[in-house]
């Protein structure tokens, strides 16, 4: 609307029912709008909050682990870990030391090392390893950066479903 004086500006907006808002108040003149500007915080509101659908939400999941775990115990948290970066999640490897195993935490970082060679297809060791007087621990982050959320996890369907979705096809379209 070009130039003019702020009292003028202000009549303006309250002839329309609007409000005037200093967009850009470094320039030289200040740059105004009119504009409701409750319908405009709603609207930025509202791009903020699809803006923070679209991002990715990695979480740092944790594993403990014993010096003198089982072979069955073992197998059975790694593959929680090799699941955990599947999806995308860092991993935290954590190996509790008690009593007079404090002593020995060498055993500790043998367990992590084996932790290591077994995922080493899914994730690598991020920093160094740290030492405390009760455990050893370590972060894995996965090495894929292009996994799946869980909207797109969702919609691959059961086999169920696949199943029966070849079934209401028909036995032509089976066969091609």
């Amino acid at each position: 609307m070009g130039v003019m004086a702020v009292a003028e500006a202000i009549s303006l907006a309250q002839e329309r029912g609007l409000d005037l808002v200093e967009v850009a108040p470094q320039a030289n003149p200040p740059v105004c709008r009119i504009m409701d500007y409750g319908k405009f915080l709603y609207e930025q509101h509202k791009k903020e909050h699809e803006a923070k659908k679209h991002q990715k939400n990695i979480q740092i999941k944790e594993i403990k682990f014993r010096p003198k775990i089982s072979i069955h115990d073992y197998t059975f948290k790694m593959r929680h870990v090799q699941r955990f970066l599947k999806d995308g999640h860092k991993v935290k490897i954590t190996v509790m030391l008690r009593g007079r195993e404090k002593a020995k935490p060498e055993l500790a970082h043998a367990i992590l090392d084996r932790v290591f060679v077994d995922v080493e297809e899914l994730g690598q060791r991020d920093g160094n390893i740290r030492t405390q007087p009760w455990a050893v621990s370590a972060l894995l982050p996965p090495l894929k950066s292009g996994v799946q959320d869980a909207k797109t996890k969702n919609t691959q369907g059961s086999p169920k479903e696949v199943q029966g979705n070849r079934e209401k096809e028909g036995p032509s379209q089976q066969s091609q």
